[in-house]
């Protein structure tokens, strides 16, 4: 087996480009309320727009190769950064993702847990716990929006829709979501889509 040929928009990195590949993913880990899957719009921006480092078809396989496969919902960053740039490009991605966040959860339980004691609560922590559903729910729409119009062949209605209505399904009734995944596979394999 010979060695790994790289892909034609794979890049190199130099020291430069590494260092500002991570303090963006950085400054995107403070923002991923909800799940890195919500600063999915800004990664794109960053990747596809910006740096031309993948192409929209690229960014939204990645995505999807990711979210298929089993384990955390992060990976699909380690995915982009090596399709963007190889292993530099992964390293950067992941690290720059995780490391902030984590450390600030990290902080902030600590803080909130110091400040809290048995059934009392302090009302900041409580309004900020609260104030993020909506926050998170506007960042995965985005996501939604996103993935959905960069589907080869362009932007089609029929994805839209069916986007819409599976959060519909999703939000209003007790269907399960696996029942939805399973149901869009099957249309995507018959090629109704």
């Amino acid at each position: 087996m010979g060695p790994r040929k790289k892909s034609s928009t794979m890049t190199s990195l130099n020291f430069a480009q590494w260092l500002e590949l991570l303090a963006n993913f950085f400054l995107l880990s403070l923002l991923s309320f909800g799940g890195a899957i919500t600063v999915a719009p800004d990664m794109h921006r960053l990747l596809v727009q910006n740096h031309s480092f993948l192409s929209d078809v690229q960014f939204s396989a990645s995505i999807a190769i990711a979210q298929a496969a089993p384990g955390p919902n992060v990976l699909f960053v380690a995915v982009l950064g090596y399709q963007a740039a190889g292993l530099a490009g992964m390293a950067a991605t992941l690290l720059g993702i995780i490391l902030p966040s984590s450390l600030l959860a990290l902080m902030a339980c600590r803080w909130s847990s110091a400040r809290t004691s048995g059934s009392a609560s302090w009302r900041g922590i409580e309004a900020f716990k609260i104030g993020m559903g909506p926050v998170t729910i506007g960042l995965i729409a985005a996501t939604g929006w996103i993935l959905t119009i960069n589907v080869p062949g362009g932007p089609g209605w029929t994805y839209i829709l069916l986007t819409f209505l599976s959060a519909i399904l999703v939000w209003r009734t007790r269907l399960h979501l696996l029942i939805l995944i399973g149901l869009g596979a099957i249309v995507g394999a018959l090629g109704w889509v």
